[in-house]
């Protein structure tokens, strides 16, 4: 991932910071330790950008890990329906999983902060 270092793309899958890319958005660097896996520093330990904007920011943010898990759900489908022929509720099953698996990784994936937030 070295190799995108600097970029909006290495910030949005390493959870780092959108404008240094380097300090970490949140506290615990591990997305499945349960008590800690929204937890966030105010500002970036590295640059000092503020992460915590407003509340109704987060609400954008919200609809953005929305459809990121759609998108997960319909690949799912696709794979397990059509690819390994699964029946409709074996596919059920299969799109629960994967979606409960992911929850952590989908909240975390830092697509809508770094969209809007820049250098100053």
């Amino acid at each position: 991932m070295n190799l995108f270092k600097g970029t909006k793309l290495y910030s949005i899958f390493t959870g780092s910071c959108p404008v240094c890319h380097s300090g970490p958005m949140y506290q615990s660097p591990k997305a499945y330790q349960a008590s800690k896996t929204l937890l966030m520093h105010e500002h970036c330990p590295n640059c000092g950008v503020k992460y915590k904007i407003e509340p109704s920011f987060f609400y954008g943010a919200m609809y953005v890990s929305y459809a990121v898990g759609v998108a997960f759900a319909v690949a799912t489908f696709i794979i397990s329906y059509f690819l390994l022929s699964l029946d409709r509720l074996q596919t059920f099953y299969a799109i629960s999983g994967v979606l409960v698996l992911s929850l952590p990784i989908i909240l975390r994936l830092n697509i809508y902060i770094t969209l809007w937030v820049h250098a100053p």
